[in-house]
C-alpha cells in the first residue's frame, strides 16, 4: 500500500476551482518536487494532503501508523522556549523514555529482589523504546540540526525573540527532527543561506529516510534531490520523472507533441464545420444536422483545451547609456555595524560589463556591504571611488519605499517618469504592468493588496524599464516563480548582450552560476576572497581544499557511500584530529561503554545506590563523548574515494 493515496480532490477559493477530481499516491522513500505557476494552489494542495485543510469533495487516506509533517510559512512555539528546547520538543516521547528508565534504575537500587525482576523486565521495554525512537544522542541531533539552519549560536534565545525568517529556520529543523514518514515542504529554502541549503540538501538526500514532497523555487535543491516533478497545472498533475533539468527538456517535447495533437483536431473541426455551414440549408441539411451532433460529441468527448505555455516575464532592457569604463573601486574598505566589522581591508575594482556576485552565510554583512558601495552608508575605514555617468537600480529585499495606497499602474508611471525623465503616459504604464504579467483587472489593484511575488515583479518592472547602467539586486528571486527566475537569468547572461554592470546578492546557485563571471565570498570573521569564475567552479575549489587534510593525514578504502559535505561556515569540533586518531578515541570509547553495560549488569550494583548512580553517570558521560566523535567518523568514512 502506498504511504499516501489522494483520490477525487476538488478545491474551490470563490470562483476559481483550484482542482478537479485531482488524484496522486506517495510511495515510501520517493523524492517528489511540486512546480507550478504562482496562484496555482501549490500550498493549497499541500494543505489538503497533510490534512489541515478539508477538500470540498475527494479524500486523502494514510496508511495505518504513518505520519504526515507540513512544514508552515509560521510556525507555532511554544511561550517561554529557547531555540533549543522549542526544537527539543521533537523528541518528547524518548525524552520521556529515558527519564522513565532513570526513575527504574533508581528504583532498583531501593528494591527488593522480587520486586528486581519486574523492574528488569520494565527496563528492558524502555530500552527498547528508546533504541526505537533514534537513542540517546537526541541532543547532539537537536544541535546538529540547529547549525545546519543557522541557529547553532542561538541556542539559548528566546523564540519570542526571533525573526521571522528565524522562526522559519526553527520550524524546519523541529519538523526535520520530528521525522515523520512523509516530508511536505513548502519553500524551504526562503530563509536559508548556501550553507544550509546544501546542509538540507544533505539531510534530506542521505539522513532523512522517509517521503519527501516539497515546493521550492530553489532549482538546484530540485535537481540534487528530487527523482520526479509534478507540475500543478489547471487543476491537474502531470508527472515527469527524473529532476527539474529533465523535467524542463521533456517538458518542450510534450508540449510540441499537445500542440500538433490539437491543431489537427482543430483543422478536422474547421473542416466539419465548413461542411455544416454549407450544406445546413440546402438538400443535404439533414446530413450536416447529423455531422453537426456528431462534431458536437466529438468536441464533448475529445476536445483538447489549447496547452497554454508558462507565463514568463518579458524581461528585454532597453540598452543603458554608457557608463565610464571604472564603475567603482575601493582600497581597504571596512565595514562595521553595532562595532561588529563585517567586512575588513577589501580592495575591488569593478569595471563596465562586469558581473560579479557577492556570497555568504546569513549575517556577513552583504546587504550592509552593497549599501556602503552605493554610498547610502558611509565606510568605517578605507577608500571608495565611483565612476562616472553612473544610472543606477537598487532592487532590494524590502520594499518599504512602495506606497500602499497607489495603484500599480499609477506606480509605474510616477516611477517610469522620474527614471526617463519625461512624462510617461498611462497607457505606457499599463503596457510595461501588462509586459510584467499584470492583467487589466490586477493593473488597478492597489500596492499594498499585492502578494509578495506581485510586488517583487512590479519593483522589477519600474528598475528595469528605466534603463540603467549599473544594476543591483539584492536577492531579486525570493519570491518569483522559476519561470520568471530562469527569465531573469537568460535577460542577465553575459552573453545576452546587456551592456551594464551587475552586482547580484543571492543565494540561488543556478541564477548564480548563470549570470556571475566574478564572485566575493564574505566570511563571519569579516575576511574575504575574490575569485574569478563562477559558483560551480568555487565550490568544487573549495570542496577539494576542504578534503586535502583529511587526504594528508591517509585513508583507508571504506566502500563508495554518496559523498557528504560539510556546509561553507559549519563548525567541526574534532577536525583537528586525524582519522586514526578519531579511529582510536572511538574504539576506546566502545569499550568503555561494554564495560560499563557489563558493570550495570551485576546483581552486586543494584543493592548500592552509590555506586549504581556512579555507573549509570559514567555510562551517559561515555554517550555523550562517542555520539558526535562516531558521527564524525561516518562522516569522514563516507568521503573516502
Amino acid at each position: 500500500m502506498s504511504l499516501l493515496t489522494a483520490v477525487g480532490l476538488h478545491v474551490q477559493v470563490g470562483h476559481q476551482v483550484l482542482f478537479r477530481d485531482l488524484g496522486c499516491t506517495i510511495e515510501h522513500g520517493q523524492r517528489v518536487g511540486l512546480v507550478g505557476r504562482n496562484g496555482t494552489g501549490k500550498t493549497t494542495f499541500l494543505k489538503v494532503i497533510s490534512g489541515e485543510r478539508e477538500p470540498d469533495s475527494g479524500k486523502v487516506e494514510l496508511r495505518r501508523g504513518a505520519r504526515v509533517g507540513l512544514l508552515r510559512q509560521d510556525p507555532e512555539f511554544m511561550a517561554g522556549d529557547t531555540v533549543r528546547s522549542a526544537a527539543a520538543r521533537a523528541f518528547g516521547p524518548l525524552i520521556e523514555a529515558i527519564a522513565s528508565l532513570e526513575t527504574v534504575f533508581d528504583a532498583m537500587g531501593e528494591a527488593s529482589q522480587d520486586e528486581l525482576e519486574s523492574l528488569f523486565a520494565k527496563q528492558g521495554r524502555l530500552e527498547d523504546q528508546i533504541e526505537a525512537l533514534g537513542g540517546r544522542a537526541w541532543e547532539h541531533r537537536v544541535d546538529e540540526a540547529l547549525a545546519g539552519v543557522g541557529l547553532g549560536d542561538r541556542l539559548h534565545q528566546p523564540v519570542e525573540g526571533l525573526s521571522g525568517g528565524e522562526r522559519g529556520r526553527l520550524g524546519l529543523a523541529t519538523l526535520l527532527l520530528e521525522n515523520p514518514d512523509v516530508l511536505l515542504l513548502d519553500e524551504p529554502t526562503n530563509h536559508l543561506d548556501i550553507a544550509g541549503r546544501e546542509w538540507l540538501e544533505n539531510f534530506l538526500s542521505e539522513t532523512f529516510r522517509g517521503a519527501v514532497l516539497v515546493v521550492s523555487h530553489d532549482r538546484a535543491l530540485l535537481d540534487r534531490l528530487v527523482g520526479t516533478i509534478v507540475e500543478l497545472d489547471r487543476g491537474q498533475l502531470e508527472v515527469y520523472p527524473g529532476n527539474y533539468s529533465d523535467f524542463r527538456l521533456e517538458r518542450v517535447e510534450r508540449r510540441k507533441t499537445i500542440i500538433r495533437t490539437w491543431e489537427k483536431q482543430q483543422d478536422r473541426i474547421r473542416h466539419e464545420q465548413s461542411f455544416i455551414d454549407r450544406y445546413k440549408a440546402g438538400q443535404r441539411a439533414r446530413q450536416a444536422k447529423g455531422r453537426a451532433s456528431r462534431l458536437e460529441r466529438m468536441i464533448e468527448d475529445e476536445g483538447l483545451e489549447k496547452p497554454l505555455e508558462l507565463d514568463v516575464v518579458d524581461l528585454d532592457l532597453p540598452n543603458p547609456p554608457r557608463s565610464g569604463d571604472l564603475v567603482l573601486r575601493t582600497e581597504q574598505l571596512c565595514v562595521q555595524r553595532g562595532g561588529r566589522v563585517l567586512v575588513s581591508g577589501l580592495d575591488l575594482e569593478l569595471r563596465r560589463g562586469d558581473r560579479l556576485g557577492i556570497v555568504g552565510p546569513n549575517g556577513t554583512g552583504k546587504t550592509s556591504l552593497i549599501a556602503t558601495l552605493l554610498e547610502e552608508t558611509p565606510p568605517s575605514s578605507g577608500g571608495l571611488q565611483i565612476g562616472s555617468r553612473l544610472k543606477t537600480a537598487w532592487f532590494r529585499q524590502r520594499h518599504e519605499a512602495l506606497d500602499p495606497s497607489l495603484v500599480l499602474w499609477r506606480h509605474l508611471q510616477d516611477t517610469l517618469s522620474e527614471g526617463r525623465g519625461r512624462d510617461i503616459t498611462e497607457q505606457e504604464a499599463r503596457n510595461l504592468a501588462g509586459a510584467f504579467l499584470f492583467s487589466g483587472t490586477t493593473q488597478d489593484k492597489c500596492v499594498g493588496d499585492l502578494s509578495g511575488g506581485e510586488r517583487s515583479r512590479l519593483v522589477l518592472a519600474g528598475l528595469l524599464a528605466t534603463a540603467p547602467n549599473m544594476l543591483v539586486l539584492d536577492e531579486p528571486t525570493n519570491h518569483l516563480d522559476i519561470p520568471t527566475a530562469e527569465r531573469l537569468e537568460q535577460m542577465l547572461d553575459p552573453d545576452a548582450g546587456w551592456e551594464g554592470t551587475m552586482v547580484l546578492v543571492s543565494h540561488d546557485r543556478a541564477l548564480l552560476d548563470q549570470v556571475c563571471t566574478r564572485l566575493l565570498i564574505l566570511h563571519p570573521d569579516g575576511q574575504h576572497e575574490l575569485f574569478d569564475g563562477a559558483w560551480s567552479a568555487w565550490r568544487s575549489r573549495q570542496a577539494i581544499s576542504d578534503a586535502e587534510p583529511e587526504k594528508k593525514a591517509g585513508k583507508k578504502e571504506r566502500g563508495s557511500s554518496p559523498p557528504r559535505r560539510t556546509p561553507v561556515g559549519s563548525k567541526n569540533p574534532h577536525s583537528h584530529l586525524s582519522m586514526e586518531q578519531l579511529e582510536s578515541k572511538v574504539m576506546d570509547l566502545e569499550e568503555q561503554l561494554a564495560n560499563a553495560d557489563l558493570a550495570l549488569g551485576e546483581p552486586e550494583v543494584w543493592s548500592d545506590p552509590e555506586k549504581l548512580k556512579s555507573l549509570q553517570d559514567e555510562r551517559t558521560s561515555i554517550e555523550d563523548e562517542l555520539g558526535p566523535l562516531s558521527q564524525e567518523w561516518e562522516r569522514r568514512a563516507s568521503e573516502m574515494p
